[in-house]
């Protein structure tokens, strides 16, 4: 097949390949097959961005909860905190008993030193991601109507199942 073979308006066909020759459905059970794995697939898609979401708040925890060590020369946590400007003393009451505590705000956004443990699982869930994207993308390029609208499909599907999961972004709105 060349370029001008290619039609570039939506059409519908049984029998049009999919990612390869090799994949072309025979039969309109195959073709249902075929849609049937893209409508899988893109709500596996809309599944990996939950699950780097979930991630990224699971490796924050964890980081969060490290103890880190103070360097000899450098100056310790307590000392920082209590010459820290943005810092307040506040009366914390619990169960009647008061006591005199330091407010320190963390900082909001900061980066994390590189580990091997999240970076790259970070790192092959974008592999994973992107391509399997680009492969939506291919199904989608084909023009067959029943391979646009099984990704359509996979992608409402996949937002059911998945999208109250995301993180709101209150700051902006």
């Amino acid at each position: 097949m060349d370029a001008s073979d290619m039609s570039m308006t939506f059409f519908t066909s049984t029998v049009t390949p999919l990612f390869s020759s090799q994949w072309t459905p025979k039969s309109a059970g195959a073709y249902a097959g075929t849609c049937i794995f893209l409508i899988v697939l893109a709500t596996l898609y809309r599944g990996t961005f939950t699950l780097k979401n979930y991630l990224e708040h699971k490796w924050l925890e964890k980081a969060m909860k490290r103890r880190y060590v103070v360097v000899a020369g450098k100056t310790p946590l307590a000392e920082r905190i209590s010459s820290d400007t943005d810092s307040k003393t506040v009366v914390l009451t619990a169960n009647g008993v008061e006591e005199n505590v330091k407010v320190v705000q963390s900082p909001v956004r900061h980066v994390q030193p590189w580990r091997f443990s999240v970076d790259v699982p970070r790192a092959f869930l974008a592999v994973v991601t992107g391509g399997v994207g680009y492969l939506l993308m291919l199904a989608v390029m084909t023009f067959n109507v029943g391979y646009f609208m099984s990704v359509l499909a996979g992608i409402f599907i996949g937002e059911l199942v998945f999208g109250r999961f995301y993180p709101v972004d209150t700051e902006n709105h």
